[in-house]
């Protein structure tokens, strides 16, 4: 997701920024280090507590210490290529272009999101990608769809790898695990390619409704073929 970063106090509808774009570097802060460290931290431990009820790792003999820690890597795992990823892409582009852009964690989008895993569902928008100075609505479209992008290749490389392992017959818990992944990646680009509000969508739809169409439809066909798949209603 990315949103305009603002001055304190100033006009809403001037972005913070000189519009005179720098030479394009790729820079970041302690700041900015922090909110993704812990932005990621706990969407990690809300997809971990979704992960305990869905993902079949381990059989009913199996301790609960290591269901938790399957669990928890499985979280990491997805919070790290599913968000984190998502959100540098933005960052990397918008700074290739010659923005200024960091991400910022949302506390009440977090506490949303641990509210919605305990009920036993997850509502994840755990903060989103400042940029400052844009206002080039080809450069938003570009900045708006490199995350949803990343997810995209992501997922399918998640999904090659489950395929490889089953030609080879190596039925592993790790097998649904890529699955899932592939599957996370993939709804996490749908939601942002949702045309509303912040969401990177609207801005690519603003910009290019062809390149919107074509990602959405490939991040919702990942998404729903990955979940299928995951239950069983479509065989592997």
């Amino acid at each position: 997701m990315t949103q305009w970063q603002y001055t304190y106090g100033s006009n809403p509808y001037i972005p913070y920024g000189s519009t005179v774009r720098p030479r394009p570097r790729l820079s970041t802060s302690p700041k900015e280090v922090l909110h993704v460290v812990v932005a990621a931290a706990v969407l990690s431990g809300c997809i971990a507590l979704i992960s305990l009820r869905s993902l079949p790792l381990y059989g009913p003999a199996a301790p609960s210490t290591s269901a938790l820690r399957g669990a928890l890597a499985f979280g990491a795992a997805a919070a790290l290529t599913g968000f984190v990823f998502h959100e540098l892409a933005h960052k990397v582009a918008a700074q290739r272009l010659g923005y200024w852009a960091e991400f910022r964690m949302s506390p009440s989008g977090l506490i949303l999101a641990v509210v919605t895993a305990v009920i036993g569902f997850l509502f994840a928008a755990p903060g989103a990608t400042m940029v400052g100075g844009m206002s080039d609505r080809r450069d938003w479209g570009w900045t708006s769809l490199a995350g949803p992008t990343v997810n995209l290749i992501q997922g399918t490389a998640f999904f090659g790898a489950a395929l490889v392992l089953w030609q080879l017959d190596v039925l592993t818990a790790v097998l649904p695990a890529l699955v899932l992944l592939a599957f996370f990646n993939g709804w996490f680009a749908t939601f942002n390619l949702i045309p509303f509000g912040p969401l990177d969508g609207n801005k690519v739809l603003h910009w290019n409704m062809g390149y919107w169409a074509g990602a959405f439809a490939l991040s919702a066909g990942l998404a729903a073929s990955m979940f299928l798949l995951f239950s069983g209603i479509i065989p592997l």
